[in-house]
């Protein structure tokens, strides 16, 4: 186990999974401690001077026409927490909420948030003793921040609220003062902006779309071994991934998608047997799947390197920016998640897409015209009903993820008076982009099973790549002797493909 240091600058979306899931513990940089230092001075001297500054000294939203005396200003905080922790609906998974945690503490080291170091330093104390605050995922509408899930989190510093703590990869529920005194620490007495810098963020959406992220990387990859292995299962044709035809359109991630599809097909026998069939022309799903494959690794790349900012920036308001010759406060609207709602819009639509492309190859799998094979690959036809239902299963993971594909960021509501009149649903949105990639992972998983119970019936070998694929899956589904329920084995495969085994098997 090693340690990160949290320094506003460097942080990865496999970093934070990495320090969630307890494989690293975090702590504050030296030079993220002294920049908000620097910062909280400057709110120091706010506080000493008879000016009024939003998030300092005023009430919030609506209310920052408001000014609050300064023996009213820690209440200030406290109160913003309590109001604003009203989420509702299911609670966030605990190492979720760990995620969230992670990157609220990197975006308030960057220094622009004038909270003190001690905050930060709570909340990796937290993150590193396992404790998790019990958070409602609904309430963010991404924008002013993901200011519910946050205020639930933000409860839990100042021994208000629930935790969940983890002992032995169990978690339980109890009270926040006793999670913090189990562990050894103290809730903390927040101070003027410390409240509103917590809560005043993008955190969850980020959160959600690291997990989205990571799984859609693990899928694309999966995808592109299912399309070789179904290609041999049918004894399709190699010739839509020769290089020459990508190189005539040179999409990035086309080419790429061809190139690992084309390496699982190496030296393979199933090719050469069949070098003299009448088949003219494979299906789109087949022929085409590195230009619809392609775009969806182009869009992977873009939210990548967009989520990789994200993560390591400043996205509450009002931020400090301490110069040589004093500072300046200003505000603006780096809390806004549109970046976030959009790419999470983009990603549910290439998770249907690439689903319906699947499905299609398991029909051909299934089917004696494109098979050669039994219908359904049952055993015995008509006594048996072989793999029949797993196509059922995948064309009704494609409606769910046809109803998923609609945008979140269209059902904009106006809140706050009309003073915050335009709301990304971003949460919503990033959480919907991690059920979609679950989805997928469930049809990929369902193609490999049917591509890999055709291979058993074909004498000749199949590429060297895809010859690896199939023992792969045959650990986890076993051959197909006479009917079964596969319920466990599609889920335990889709598991296992979500977790990055595939791309672990070819390194």
């Amino acid at each position: 186990m090693g340690e990160f240091h949290i320094d506003g600058e460097s942080l990865r979306p496999e970093d934070v999974l990495a320090i969630a899931y307890g494989q690293h513990t975090a702590s504050l940089s030296e030079s993220s401690r002294e920049a908000m230092a620097k910062s909280r001075s400057a709110i120091e001297q706010v506080l000493d001077s008879d000016d009024v500054v939003y998030g300092i000294n005023t009430g919030f939203g609506a209310l920052s026409s408001v000014r609050i005396e300064l023996g009213h200003l820690e209440d200030l905080q406290v109160n913003l927490i309590r109001s604003h922790a009203c989420g509702v609906g299911e609670r966030m998974d605990p190492e979720h909420v760990l995620m969230m945690m992670i990157i609220r503490a990197n975006s308030l080291a960057k220094g622009f948030s004038g909270a003190r170091p001690e905050v930060v330093d709570l909340l990796l104390s937290m993150v590193n003793a396992r404790i998790a605050p019990v958070v409602p995922r609904i309430g963010s509408l991404g924008a002013s921040g993901d200011l519910a899930p946050l205020s639930h989190m933000a409860l839990s510093l100042i021994g208000e609220g629930d935790c969940t703590i983890c002992d032995e990869n169990s978690w339980n529920v109890m009270q926040s003062s006793d999670a913090l005194s189990s562990a050894g620490l103290s809730p903390i007495k927040l101070q003027a902006k410390e409240g509103l810098s917590l809560i005043n963020g993008t955190s969850q959406m980020c959160a959600y779309m690291a997990i989205a992220l990571t799984d859609l990387e693990n899928l694309l990859l999966a995808a592109d071994c299912a399309v070789a292995c179904s290609l041999e299962g049918i004894r399709g044709s190699h010739a839509p991934f020769d290089p020459r035809i990508h190189s005539a359109r040179p999409q990035f991630g086309q080419s790429i998608s061809a190139a690992r599809i084309s390496g699982m097909l190496a030296d393979s026998k199933i090719m050469l047997s069949h070098a003299d069939c009448n088949r003219v022309q494979d299906a789109y799903c087949f022929r085409c799947s590195p230009q619809v494959h392609g775009p969806v690794i182009d869009l992977t790349r873009e939210v990548r390197r967009m989520l990789e900012v994200e993560i390591n920036s400043a996205t509450d308001n009002p931020l400090i920016f301490v110069e040589d010759n004093g500072y300046e406060i200003i505000s603006g609207g780096n809390f806004h998640g549109q970046n976030l709602a959009l790419a999470s819009d983009a990603i549910a639509l290439a998770c249907h897409e690439l689903a319906s492309l699947s499905e299609r190859r398991i029909n051909q799998l299934l089917d004696p015209k494109w098979s050669g094979q039994k219908p359904f690959l049952a055993n015995e036809e008509g006594l048996e009903s072989g793999l029949m239902l797993i196509q059922y299963v995948a064309a009704s993971l494609i409606s769910e993820l046809h109803l998923l594909a609609n945008p979140a960021t269209s059902s904009n509501v106006p809140v706050s008076m009309g003073k915050e009149d335009h709301a990304s649903m971003g949460a919503t949105g990033t959480f919907r982009a991690t059920t979609t990639t679950r989805y997928l992972s469930q049809v990929i998983a369902n193609e490999l099973i049917c591509s890999c119970e055709a291979l058993d019936r074909i004498e000749e070998e199949p590429g060297n790549g895809v010859e690896k694929l199939h023992e792969w899956v045959r650990k986890h589904v076993s051959p197909l002797d006479s009917d079964r329920s596969l319920t466990a084995e599609c889920e335990a495969l889709s598991s296992s493909i979500m977790n990055g085994a595939i791309g672990r098997l070819f390194g």
